[in-house]
């Protein structure tokens, strides 16, 4: 009689607990009312239950019953998978012992932990997939576990794999729910907004909170460098505008793969800069590049995913992917709307130096001219030596006035360049620059025929003329080379100095004019190279394609 009433008892308690899991939304709430119910019903003075992560790398949960506050902190981390719960957690099998300590997988407890002798550890199991383990340890009176527990603990345990199922699968509808939200606001700013900052912001800051990154940064390249055009999450005062190298950094060599990688430990991939990580305290990471047209115009990063376990899963690689692609198509959309808008006002500024320069040469030019014509009269004409002197410094300053408005001109627009092609353009440009400065310049092109295309001429004229104001301002050199070739598909040009040199790190690019030639070179589809160090000169490369 005694065995039937607590066999009803502990069914009224399964029923109960049943009850009230069905009515409970949180959970930890439920897990732990499940431990609490399966020492209960066993009688175990301990019992904990593990949830492993959904990527099974460790314990995303451990909820204990049995053991005080002070002692489960004295204890200190999750149990990391070792000994007998990893044999549980690996075989996803019952294991029922007599004494802890017989078994020879068992490592032993950490300091402060409670001693323990009988076992019972029971796999929580859902069609075939293991979601945890449910562990009971003393049972009252020193007794072993017996079937019937064994039994019970089963019966909770697939209570507890249906728990935690259903909350993975409502936060995955929630995660879907707010990837979708994400997406449609990154559409609607893309459709809205033209200013590149806010929406790069907008896409780093929704992918941080649905990968629950601690950090998360996008990097732009930049001539030889990548710059960080965004940051959003924990103390990034002083990422933004952060220059990583393109050569030296991981984030430049994906721009270069051109495809997605995973880091689990950044301590272990070589490529990644250890002091950096060091210095920001990084564990894990997301590497994404932004890909627009074939092109890799970016990099989306984002570092250590709360929780326990930092690393982050295909899930959020491939959500990262997807974010990628909107924050590409922000930055393609920007850099064309940049280039369209750049290319409106180089055109317009070459109409107007052609305007400026045709009007000085033929109509400023010929009033000079015709101004000296009517001095001879004067100059004949004059009875004294005062006038003849006035008439002579009038004539040097008209001189003067008509050499400065060629020059003027010639720099506003040389006709040469739209007479006669980018090379004659060049050596007079050198010849002009010998003259007023005395630095020796060697010419030689190699173009060729047919004329190159007009904006490819003009660009390269154009990079050219500030390479030598370059030199005149900063070099401080004797010697200048210019190198004009031509290949099958592209045209480049060189300009070389014997100068000082100047430090690239310490030197602002913008200062030397270097922004405007790779804006100008960019406007027809080319690249820019600069190269110089201090007490070596500098070089400039500037090849473009020939469409």
């Amino acid at each position: 009689m005694h065995q039937s009433t607590v066999q009803r008892d502990r069914l009224r308690v399964l029923v109960d607990t049943g009850i009230a899991l069905s009515s409970e939304l949180s959970l930890d709430a439920v897990l732990q009312r499940l431990t609490e119910t399966a020492a209960s019903l066993t009688g175990a003075r301990y019992a904990a239950l593990g949830v492993i992560d959904p990527l099974a790398q460790g314990l995303e949960r451990f909820v204990t019953t049995g053991v005080d506050a002070a002692t489960y902190a004295a204890i200190g981390d999750l149990p990391r998978g070792r000994g007998l719960l990893g044999v549980l957690i690996r075989d996803a099998e019952t294991l029922r012992l007599h004494d802890i300590a017989d078994d020879p997988r068992s490592v032993g407890f950490p300091p402060h932990h409670p001693p323990m002798r009988t076992f019972l550890g029971v796999p929580i199991l859902l069609r075939g997939v293991a979601y945890g383990n449910l562990y009971l340890t003393e049972k009252h009176g020193g007794d072993d576990f017996t079937e019937e527990d064994e039994e019970l603990t089963q019966l909770l345990a697939a209570q507890a794999a249906v728990a935690i199922e259903n909350a993975r699968l409502y936060e995955s509808s929630t995660r879907s729910l707010r990837q979708l939200e994400s997406l449609n606001e990154i559409g609607t700013a893309l459709a809205s907004e033209i200013e590149l900052e806010p929406l790069l912001g907008l896409v780093a800051r929704r992918l941080r909170e649905l990968v629950r990154a601690r950090l998360v940064l996008i990097a732009l390249p930049q001539g030889d460098a990548m710059i960080v055009a965004a940051a959003e999450g924990e103390e990034t005062h002083g990422y933004a505008g952060a220059r990583l190298e393109l050569e030296g950094s991981k984030a430049g060599r994906v721009l270069q793969r051109g495809r997605s990688e995973r880091v689990d430990s950044v301590i272990d991939d070589p490529e990644v800069d250890q002091q950096a990580a060091r210095r920001f305290g990084v564990q894990s990471a997301l590497f994404v590049p932004l890909i627009a047209r074939g092109r890799g115009i970016g990099v989306l990063i984002a570092h250590d995913r709360t929780g326990p376990n930092p690393a982050f899963g295909d899930d959020d690689l491939r959500l990262a992917e997807s974010l990628a692609d909107r924050a590409a198509v922000a930055v393609d959309l920007s850099e064309r709307v940049g280039r369209d808008a750049l290319a409106r006002v180089v055109a317009a500024q070459e109409l107007e130096r052609r305007r400026l320069a045709r009007e000085l040469h033929d109509e400023t030019g010929q009033a000079l001219t015709s101004i000296l014509l009517g001095l001879k009269p004067l100059e004949q004409t004059a009875s004294t030596d005062a006038d003849r002197a006035a008439v002579a410094s009038l004539r040097e300053l008209v001189v003067s006035t008509l050499r400065d408005v060629r020059r003027l001109a010639v720099e506003l627009r040389p006709s040469a360049l739209d007479d006669f092609g980018l090379s004659t353009a060049v050596e007079r440009l050198a010849d002009t620059f010998r003259d007023s400065t005395g630095i020796r310049v060697d010419v030689e092109a190699y173009l060729g025929d047919p004329r190159l295309p007009t904006a490819v001429e003009t660009a390269l004229y154009r990079i050219v003329q500030e390479a030598l104001a370059n030199v005149v301002k900063h070099a401080g050199a004797t010697h200048v080379s210019i190198l004009l070739t031509r290949r099958q598909a592209s045209v480049t040009a060189v300009v070389e100095d014997d100068g000082k040199g100047f430090d690239a790190d310490e030197v602002g690019g913008d200062a030397l004019g270097i922004v405007g030639m790779r804006e100008r070179v960019g406007l027809v589809a080319g690249r820019l190279v600069v190269e110089s160090a201090e007490g070596s000169g500098t070089t400039i490369v500037a090849e473009v394609p020939i469409p």
